[in-house]
């Protein structure tokens, strides 16, 4: 087995290496992350620097907030990424950059895939990911079984940068239903119908979601516990439309979940998680 070295132990990233290492491969992660002594305890190896990991790795995994740390990690470990290596991002960030990225690690002989991924933390805990791919078939496939050891609907979608436009619809499409649910539910209640019994009739008929279903129930709780934070869905929806605006696409709806994941940002709820857009219906 090829060795992996992997960047980003936060919520997701910690159980795709534990799950890795459940799955025999020999995972490299850098030692000041708060998550490195459970994971070496799991049987990974901690190194102190970025330069160090690349150069004892076979395929360096990202798995950070934005761009813009994926891009200072690609900084760091061009000088010594060992031509024939590859380089995997399971971040989501803009498909503008991913092509700067794929381009410069081109150049070094280095083949890169974007390969973001929707599950959130139950489905990486769970080893169930929806890996969304881009980049070659030869990369995908020496990549394969990396993949298979962290998700089970994986696909490539197409040439580099596909992987995160799909990413970027996918949140898109999460982010408005879930605006939906909130918004049913908001009126649901005032009007004095049993949440509980609603959801349940509509998760029986053409309503039904996983949306629905999971972050439905956290609105009857009032559990907003990530998850997955408001503010990392923000700045997804900022990719969408910015995304949308480079193809010269009007994203109406997109635009509208954006503004009011801004506003319980704004409103100090960023930790929180994106089902908590039911906050703001419940504020009027």
């Amino acid at each position: 087995m090829e060795k992996i070295g992997f960047i980003g132990l936060g919520i997701m990233g910690k159980p795709m290496v534990l799950n890795l290492l459940k799955a025999g491969f020999e995972v490299n992660v850098l030692s000041k992350s708060s998550s490195s002594g459970a994971v070496q305890f799991a049987g990974a190896k901690l190194f102190d620097s970025i330069a160090d990991l690349s150069a004892n790795s076979d395929i360096i995994i990202t798995m950070l907030p934005d761009s813009p740390e994926v891009k200072q990690v690609v900084s760091e470990i061009l000088p010594g990424f060992k031509k024939g290596s590859l380089f995997i991002d399971m971040s989501t960030i803009s498909p503008l950059v991913t092509m700067e990225i794929f381009n410069s690690l081109k150049e070094k002989g280095v083949a890169a895939l974007d390969a973001p991924v929707s599950g959130g933390q139950v489905g990486a805990e769970a080893g169930t990911l929806s890996i969304m791919a881009g980049g070659s078939e030869e990369a995908f496939n020496r990549a394969l079984p990396v993949f298979q050891a962290m998700g089970k609907n994986i696909i490539l979608i197409g040439d580099a940068g596909a992987g995160q436009v799909t990413k970027a619809c996918n949140q898109m499409i999460v982010g408005i239903t879930i605006q939906a649910v909130a918004e049913a539910f908001s009126m649901a209640k005032k009007a004095g119908v049993n949440l509980e019994k609603m959801r349940e009739v509509l998760l029986g008929g053409f309503a039904q979601s996983r949306i629905l279903d999971l972050h439905g129930k956290r609105m009857i709780d009032g559990n907003f516990v990530p998850g997955f934070k408001v503010k990392l869905h923000k700045k997804d929806m900022g990719i969408a439309l910015q995304t949308g605006a480079n193809h010269q696409i009007s994203l109406k709806a997109t635009e509208l979940v954006a503004g009011l994941m801004n506003q319980l940002v704004n409103e100090g709820h960023g930790e929180l998680d994106h089902s908590s857009l039911y906050l703001l219906q419940e504020e009027k």
